[in-house]
């Protein structure tokens, strides 16, 4: 049987480059990282199609996301390679393409302290994920600048193996943090026991249940965790408003 991939930690870096980005994930594809560990974010993929259409709401942190079929055409093979692809807004930063587990955490229990921090932006995300500030500040600003975004979950035996690999393929500020990014659900969602802590704390119940709905009918559909978080996250966004600690509790009255 092949050897099962154990991710334990996460490994961060910027690239100035497109093309780097494009040389590095066909490395650790290479190395063996499965896709739906890979995580990149920028804002100057180069694409014929105007991505700006697609924004809608600029005061949060998504406006109009748009899922990986669409995507993977739009900004060329490599994206297409990964899980999860969208376009984001994020304060301070602008809009971007986000692709992997990174995209459903922006999403997802995040996105209070994205849109309701005065002045964080990415930089609180990435606090909460377990960055010193002074380093999260560091990669908000290189991605407003027009630079790229990339975090890789590695085991921890590889650590040293992969931060080699990063260096060599052209990644600068790099940092390793001792833990994963959260996911929604492991598989299946059958009750709201399976949800992440991390989600569950910002849903209400009634908002719980229609999260498992929708994740569990795009995963059936698609097979992709990522594309099901996304898919549920969306659908809280459309469906509930935050109350003010947080919590996507309040029904949106239909017109």
């Amino acid at each position: 049987m092949p050897e099962v991939y154990k991710a334990e930690r996460t490994i961060s870096a910027v690239f100035k480059d497109q093309k780097q980005i494009d040389d590095l994930i066909r490395r650790l594809l290479d190395r063996g990282v499965p896709r739906d560990h890979i995580s990149v974010m920028g804002r100057n993929f180069q694409s014929e199609t105007r991505i700006t259409g697609f924004i809608s709401k600029k005061d949060v942190i998504v406006g109009g996301l748009r899922t990986g079929a669409v995507f993977g055409s739009l900004f060329g093979s490599f994206l297409s390679l990964l899980t999860g692809v969208g376009l984001l807004f994020i304060p301070f930063v602008g809009s971007i393409v986000a692709a992997g587990p990174i995209s459903a955490v922006l999403l997802g229990a995040a996105s209070g302290a994205i849109a309701g921090s005065a002045g964080a932006g990415l930089v609180s995300v990435l606090t909460t994920l377990g960055m010193p500030e002074d380093k999260a500040a560091i990669y908000q600003t290189r991605l407003q600048a027009g630079e790229f975004f990339v975090m890789v979950e590695v085991p921890s035996d590889r650590t040293g193996e992969f931060q080699l690999l990063l260096e060599s393929a052209g990644g600068e500020e790099i940092h390793t943090i001792e833990k994963t990014l959260p996911r929604s659900c492991s598989g299946q969602c059958n009750s709201p026991a399976d949800l992440s802590p991390e989600v569950r704390a910002h849903l209400s119940d009634e908002a719980q249940s229609t999260f498992i709905e929708r994740y569990n009918a795009v995963l059936n559909e698609k097979s992709d965790e990522f594309t099901a978080e996304q898919a549920a996250w969306e659908t809280i966004h459309q469906q509930y408003d935050e109350d003010n600690n947080g919590v996507w509790s309040k029904a949106k009255v239909k017109a």
